[in-house]
């Protein structure tokens, strides 16, 4: 069962929120950044729902939570509305600087996202050229790592892991390429996109091949456990809750 106030905070954090990741990776992207006249501080506020602003620069985008530095808004009534935006490219209400709001969402913001949904679900074609297999499996674990603090935070049945998880950083990460903290704190999860300096708990994939199978559900996870491919050190515990909260992360994101 999916929850809908969840599915805005996965939404946000973990799609929209590989926006940031995408435009460090994605020379396609560059190219669409360079388009910007100026930067654009775009804020999503959703009623009982999360609040995020999104900096968009030449140079590329942040994600910051709230919406203090914006320079246009949009507010959705509700989590399903937000939803809608994600699911069927509609709008919310453009409640500051409504002609930057309407201008970039219909162009910079809807090119970027068309990008990042070609990535993230790719025709089989595309996934035989290496190059675009490496950027997709990348842009996966950034995503799949938001949708773990946005579930852990929402959902009623990862919040139940997440009780259960002791305090600590963990790192996640799919070796000599792309590297993930969660840390823990009362209950909450944070995601921060950086190699954890002093982790509790590490759960590490040898390689991206490897990454990929299991995002995919190709590949069994205890017989690449056993195998030793994928590093389990630390707190063990942490790790079984994090696995029970990514049961749920690809309810979601299907």
């Amino acid at each position: 069962m999916i929850e809908t106030k969840a599915m805005a905070f996965v939404n946000m954090y973990g799609v929209l929120g590989a926006l940031e990741n995408l435009c460090q990776i994605d020379s396609e992207a560059k190219e669409i950044l360079k388009g910007l006249k100026k930067p654009v501080s775009l804020c999503f506020c959703v009623k009982d729902g999360p609040c995020c602003t999104f900096h968009f620069t030449k140079e590329g985008c942040r994600m910051t939570e709230g919406e203090s530095g914006c320079s246009s808004k949009m507010s959705f009534s509700s989590p399903e509305a937000f939803n809608n935006l994600i699911d069927k490219s509609k709008p919310g209400m453009p409640t500051k600087n409504p002609v930057q709001v309407l201008t970039f969402l219909l162009g910079t913001f809807t090119k970027l996202t068309d990008r990042l949904n070609e990535i993230l679900r790719p025709s089989e074609e595309a996934m035989k050229n290496r190059a675009f297999f490496e950027e997709n499996t990348t842009l996966t674990l950034y995503t799949i790592a938001g949708a773990i603090s946005a579930l852990a935070n929402n959902d009623s049945i990862s919040k139940i892991s997440a009780d259960y998880t002791v305090d600590g950083d963990i790192s996640l990460g799919i070796k000599d390429t792309a590297y993930i903290t969660l840390r823990v704190k009362d209950k909450h999860f944070t995601t921060i996109k950086e190699k954890c300096e002093n982790p509790r708990a590490i759960m590490e994939f040898a390689d991206l091949d490897l990454a990929a199978g299991l995002f995919a559900g190709k590949v069994s996870t205890i017989n690449e456990m056993c195998k030793g491919t994928i590093r389990l050190s630390g707190m063990i515990s942490m790790l079984d809750n994090v696995n029970r909260i990514l049961d749920r992360v690809s309810v979601y994101l299907g």
